[in-house]
Parts: C-alpha cells; sequence; structure tokens
C-alpha cells in the first residue's frame, strides 16, 4: 500500500486496508472487526476536524479524543482503545509512524462484577415454593432455610453429616476452603424447618439404613451440587423469579441482607468463611447500591 510521504491523512482507505491485515493476521470474527471499523471511523473524523496528521498524534490527543466519547461501558471504551492500539502498532511496523502514542495509555479495569442477588421477597417466594405435603419438598424446603440462614457453600450444604449440627445451640459447624472450621448460626426459622424435616420425612429417604447425610438425595445417597443447581431452577419457575438462580446467588442474598440489616463486614467475612476481607468487600457495593436505590425512591429530593 503507498502512503503519502510527506503528511498521512488516516483515511478510511488506510483503516480498511489495516482491518483487512488484521483479519489475515488473527481471524476476528466480523463483529469485532465491525466494531473496530466504527472505533477507527470514529476517531479518524475526530482527527480531521482537529486537521490533524495521524503521525503527529500524541497521547494527550488521545486521552482527548477518549474522554470525549460518551460511553459507560468499560469493557467499550476499552475496546475503543485496542483498536488504536493496533491502528498504530501496525503503522509503526510499516514504518509510517516513529512512535506509538497508545504505548504509555493503559486499558480501563473494569470493577469486579457485583455478585447477583435477590430481594427479601424473592427470597421468601422461593423458600415457600416447595411443597411441604411431600418428603422431598420438606427436604428442600429444609435445605433452601438453611443455604439462606447460613450462607453456606453449595458444596457445604450437601455433604452437610448430622454431627455438625447441634440443633440445641442452634448452631452448623463447617469445615471450608483450606480445612478452616467455622460455626455458624441457623436462625430459627432454620432450625424449625431442619427440626420438622428430620423427625418426619429424612428417615424415608434411607428406607431404614442408617446414614449420617443430612441432606440425601432420592435414591438414598449424597446429593450432588447439580440436583440441587436444578432443583433451584424448578423452584424458582414456581415462584416466577425471572432472574438467574443459583444456590450460589443465595448465599450472596444471605450476605448482602445481613449488611442491609447494619451487619459489620468482618461478621459477614466470618460466617461466609472468608479468609481474606477483600473478597467480602465486594458485598459492601451491593449494600451501597441499595441504599441508593431506596434514597432515590423514598428521599424527597431523591
Amino acid at each position: 500500500m503507498s502512503y503519502q510521504n510527506k503528511t498521512l491523512d488516516l483515511s478510511r482507505s488506510i483503516i480498511d486496508h489495516f482491518l483487512d491485515a488484521l483479519w489475515m493476521e488473527r481471524g476476528l470474527s466480523d463483529n469485532t472487526l465491525q466494531a473496530y471499523r466504527s472505533d477507527l471511523y470514529s476517531f479518524a473524523n475526530w482527527l480531521a476536524a482537529k486537521h490533524g496528521q495521524i503521525r503527529q498524534t500524541q497521547d494527550t490527543d488521545l486521552l482527548t479524543y477518549m474522554a470525549g466519547q460518551s460511553s459507560k461501558s468499560v469493557r467499550t471504551s476499552a475496546r475503543r482503545l485496542s483498536s488504536l492500539r493496533r491502528l498504530f502498532q501496525y503503522l509503526l511496523r510499516e514504518g509510517q509512524m516513529t512512535h506509538d502514542p497508545t504505548a504509555r495509555i493503559e486499558s480501563p479495569k473494569s470493577g469486579r462484577p457485583l455478585p447477583s442477588s435477590l430481594t427479601e421477597t424473592e427470597v421468601e417466594q422461593l423458600l415457600e415454593a416447595p411443597d411441604l405435603e411431600t418428603d422431598i419438598g420438606s427436604r428442600d424446603r429444609a435445605m433452601l432455610e438453611v443455604l439462606y440462614a447460613t450462607g453456606l457453600r453449595v458444596t457445604e450444604l450437601v455433604s452437610l453429616r448430622l454431627d455438625q449440627l447441634n440443633l440445641r445451640q442452634g448452631v452448623v459447624r463447617v469445615m471450608g476452603k483450606g480445612n478452616k472450621e467455622r460455626l455458624v448460626p441457623l436462625g430459627e426459622q432454620a432450625i424449625y424447618y431442619l427440626e420438622k424435616y428430620m423427625k418426619t420425612c429424612r428417615p424415608a429417604f434411607f428406607k431404614g439404613l442408617p446414614d449420617a447425610t443430612v441432606f440425601p438425595s432420592n435414591r438414598g445417597k449424597r446429593m450432588t451440587r447439580q440436583t440441587f443447581w436444578y432443583a433451584i431452577k424448578r423452584y424458582a419457575l414456581k415462584a416466577a423469579i425471572e432472574k438467574p438462580l443459583s444456590p450460589h446467588v443465595l448465599r450472596h442474598a444471605f450476605a448482602t441482607h445481613l449488611l442491609n440489616h447494619g451487619a459489620d463486614l468482618r461478621v459477614v467475612q466470618m460466617l461466609l468463611g472468608h479468609s481474606d476481607i477483600s473478597t467480602t468487600q465486594i458485598y459492601t457495593h451491593v449494600a451501597r447500591e441499595r441504599l441508593k436505590k431506596l434514597h432515590a425512591e423514598h428521599h424527597p429530593r431523591g
């Protein structure tokens, strides 16, 4: 491809030639190439309006351009910078640039995604979904109650043994990640449904054979994580909850609702079994967003 010797305008033909080369080199999808083309055409228009030459572009010019783009998505901003970075690296290889103005510009970092959670009303709807007239429904109600009351990981829940429960003291002893033991309160509702299930329904799953598993499968064996995951999906449909739902979402709800009601972050860390407080801090953002929403809805100047 021939370029002008003294000046180099960022024309659409240069962009298209670069994208053809990129496609040959990287095999990018049509959607990605189209996004890059849109990004680079936009930059070319901005540069032309400034009467700027591509060779003279500095990192300050790129930062000004990026700051002026109206995008709420960190991912879009990162892709926009990536398209510019690849263009300038290409021009550098072709000998049409003597420097890369993107070299000292860091890509925008996306924050840790907020965990999906349920409202307290949605949790109540989910807890009430199992049919308590059946042994399976009674077992599942007890499992959901324990999960929401304790924030256990799903593996910790399905592998729970009788010797880990102390219903008189109202606690469950959990061996979490790294073989770290923790005691977690069960709460009155979880204890009520646990006692009811264990007295009237649990023996039926074992057909008279002794077993230490608290929540067996329908066949009297240890329940798998996948089995409980599918059960929650069924109850979510029955409760008309449209959010993506999994056992982990109830763990998130446990932590979020505790913080919404004033629990200390260190206490939540201990209950969840997090070794690092930074892992628990994500829930402060969830609680903060909830408070912002409540403020906006109910404050006269919200």
